[in-house]
């Protein structure tokens, strides 16, 4: 008997240890297997966050690209002059009878027929629930009500301080909520989850409201019709894309004119107005700094206060402004100011660039050498600004360099004083609108985004010390989880746009402040379709659109990446080896990525560990030209430059009609014309504008726009053919 238990429990053991070694063996697979899956989603972040960051970058060198032309460009009329006003270098925001001109609601008539929400103000709780249920419901809000909404925000957005200052108490918490980007779906199931605003539910919304997504307009309707309604418990910060020039590149100008065909050039001009007016952050209890980028080591919390924040109506204008400074200066040098002005007080801007100052009583010696240096370090940013742009020197700005021997009035001194302050308060707020987090210490330029900086822990441990802060809530970054911490959890980053990049991509998420200021975080999926997909198939999907993004990227740069493919094959054998395959690539397209480990998915197949790099490259333009039937380097040319011809073309068309009229097309060619030393006679370029107007209708659309693009490629390849023809030989005595 007691040998049988022996035999049972033997084989007792045998079994167990059999269950053990399977049960071992499934953790083992399982753990490959979710590092797998870890693996491909992070490589595809990677993918999305290097394109959709190389095009901010495309977007600051474009408007560099314009500011540069301008800096360069003398108008020789009024015309002229007016055209480049109203194109890229509106400084400051209206004033009350101006806006009150441009808004003209009173003159709007709602039809008979609309069937849309009614507001009449002040506004009450049930106007801003009604128009909830509209937008439900897909109804439109008239333009009318719109632009008095505007004109109502405005109001009370001048009356707030830059850092709106906030308290709770053992009643009251606040929900901070972070980028938006046109996501209703994700408004609805935050106001779903948590409430609408209410004397007991008090929201701030970190910037970044508009664009990319589809129902921006919508989003923007609803935020400032609660901020009417309850102004003590809904806060409003500004965001990198609360700004028309940004607008113009990522959706929300072209979303805006296709909903209110009519009155969609007087919406946007109010909301320039309006987005000016937004304060810059939000401070809780003295404890909790809330804003939507980030901070560097030069951040001044009080500096921050006093700006005049309207005068910015675009981050991106900020060099801009100082050359209008320059050229007014000039115009009082040469007795050439305009009559009946009279010269701006501000105390943002200390001075008048127009009248003396204590600087009269100082020497002329000392004058000359403040001029010198002055003269230096404006050569010194008009350089920088070249590389960025990426021109060389130009003759004229030598000859412009060598000039030191001309008088200095004292306008002109007053004139580099108001440039420094001016120059300075831009930065500040350049760096709050675009910062970015880092791990490592110290404080650098943010070259991955184009603008702002990174700022690492020791900088964030400054600020919060400096100012007797618990810790910072920016925005601004996509997190899969839709929050993050950061920087010892002295840096907290909220997203509330889930599905951002492709369904399932990202949750959204909103963090809930007590008293005790203690986080606690509310994530969802606003999309009904990513509930039902598994892990592995929500990976896969968003996997498949990366790369799908990424082959689009590669085909755009194809000439570029044979000529990098080329300086590896010596031997002209049409192949590479595969690690000077991923070197090549990475220093085309500079997106950072782990090309090696991207290789599989982008490389079908190789012979003996090398690369047929044309057919490989062919592959990629078969698998493009299946989408439009174009020729191939054309359709190369056109998908590296699409983004960046749209919005040039919103940038010409300056009034938001979604046409290009001939006059605007005459005054952008002799802006092109004078930095291209291109002599074009007023009746070229208007032979030039017929011919593109391929329906002879008076105007130039978008598609005309980009056709006539396609013809001068077509014309460069065929001078480029001739190029390449051998030459006939001569025939003398013929």
């Amino acid at each position: 008997m007691g040998c049988g238990s022996s035999t049972n429990a033997y084989y007792f053991l045998r079994k167990s240890e059999k269950a053990f070694k399977a049960a071992v063996l499934i953790q083992r697979w399982y753990r490959r297997y979710v590092a797998r899956l870890e693996m491909r989603r992070r490589c595809t972040w990677r993918i999305f966050q290097s394109i959709e960051y190389s095009c901010e970058q495309d977007q600051i060198k474009l408007h560099n690209f314009f500011s540069y032309l301008m800096d360069h460009f003398t108008p020789s009329s009024s015309k002229e002059r007016d055209f480049i006003s109203r194109m890229l270098t509106e400084e400051e925001s209206y004033k009350d009878t101006e806006v009150e001109k441009l808004c003209d609601y009173e003159s709007v008539e709602v039809p008979d027929s609309y069937t849309g929400p009614h507001l009449s103000f002040p506004l009450l709780p049930d106007h801003a629930t009604a128009l909830l249920e509209a937008f439900k419901q897909k109804q439109q809000l008239h333009a009318r009500y719109v632009l008095k909404l505007l004109h109502e925000t405005r109001k009370h957005l001048m009356q707030l301080p830059n850092i709106k200052h906030i308290s709770t108490c053992y009643s009251v918490s606040f929900r901070v909520l972070g980028d938006l980007h046109g996501r209703l779906d994700d408004l609805f199931l935050i106001f779903y989850k948590n409430g609408l605003p209410s004397p007991e539910k008090s929201y701030v919304f970190n910037g970044d409201f508009v664009d990319r997504g589809k129902q921006s307009v919508e989003i923007l309707i609803i935020l400032f019709a609660f901020l009417l309604v309850y102004p003590k418990e809904v806060h409003l910060n500004r965001g990198n894309h609360e700004d028309h020039m940004v607008n113009l590149r990522y959706g929300f100008t072209k979303e805006v004119m296709q909903k209110y065909k009519v009155h969609g050039k007087k919406i946007l001009k109010m909301l320039q107005n309006v987005f000016c007016w937004l304060p810059l952050a939000t401070l809780i209890d003295q404890k909790v700094l809330i804003l939507h980028g980030g901070v560097s080591d030069m951040t001044d919390l009080e500096l921050l206060a006093k700006i005049q924040r309207h005068k910015f109506v675009s981050v991106l204008r900020g060099k801009k402004r100082r050359e209008k400074g320059r050229h007014m200066d000039s115009q009082a040098i040469n007795g050439e100011g305009p009559v009946g002005v009279d010269p701006p007080r501000s105390s943002s801007f200390p001075g008048s660039c127009l009248q003396p100052g204590p600087a009269s009583t100082a020497s002329m010696a000392s004058r000359m050498e403040l001029a010198q240096r002055v003269r230096q370090s404006v050569q010194e940013e008009l350089e920088n600004c070249r590389r960025q742009v990426e021109f060389s020197e130009t003759p004229g700005d030598k000859e412009l360099s060598c000039v030191s021997s001309v008088t200095v009035t004292e306008s002109e001194l007053e004139s580099c004083e108001t440039s420094e302050s001016s120059q300075e308060e831009w930065k500040q707020i350049v760096d709050i609108l675009w910062s970015d987090p880092m791990p490592q210490e110290g404080c650098k330029m943010n070259t991955v985004r184009g603008g702002g900086c990174y700022f690492g822990p020791d900088v964030t441990e400054k600020i919060l010390q400096k100012h007797s802060l618990q810790f910072l809530i920016r925005s601004h970054e996509c997190k899969q989880e839709g929050y993050e911490f950061c920087h010892n959890r002295k840096v907290l980053t909220i997203f509330s746009a889930s599905n951002y990049y492709e369904i399932g991509s990202n949750r959204g998420a909103y963090v809930k402040l007590g008293p005790d200021l203690i986080p606690h975080f509310v994530q969802y999926q606003a999309n009904k379709t990513a509930h039902t997909l598994t892990m592995r198939q929500r990976i896969s999907r968003v996997e498949e659109s990366a790369f799908r993004a990424l082959r689009e990227k590669l085909f755009a740069h194809t000439s570029d990446l044979i000529c990098a493919f080329k300086s590896y094959d010596q031997d002209e054998t049409g192949t590479i080896p595969l690690s000077d395959w991923a070197t090549a690539v990475e220093s085309v397209l500079q997106l950072g990525l782990p090309w090696r480990m991207l290789r599989p998915q982008l490389v079908c197949s190789t012979a003996g560990g090398r690369l047929e790099y044309k057919s490989w490259l062919d592959d990629l333009a078969v698998e493009q030209r299946s989408q439009e039937h174009i020729q191939s380097s054309l359709l190369e040319t056109i998908y590296r430059n699409r983004s960046n011809l749209e919005t040039i073309f919103r940038i010409i068309d300056s009034d938001h009609s979604g046409l290009i009229s001939f006059e605007e097309f005459h005054q952008t060619w002799k802006l092109f014309s004078s930095h291209m030393n291109i002599e074009l006679t007023d009746d070229g370029i208007s032979n030039l504008a017929r011919s593109i107007d391929f329906n002879k209708d008076g105007n130039i659309d978008f598609n005309e726009f980009l056709e006539a693009f396609r013809l001068l490629e077509h014309s460069h390849c065929d001078e480029k053919a001739a190029e390449l023809l051998p030459t006939p030989p001569s025939r003398e005595g013929s």
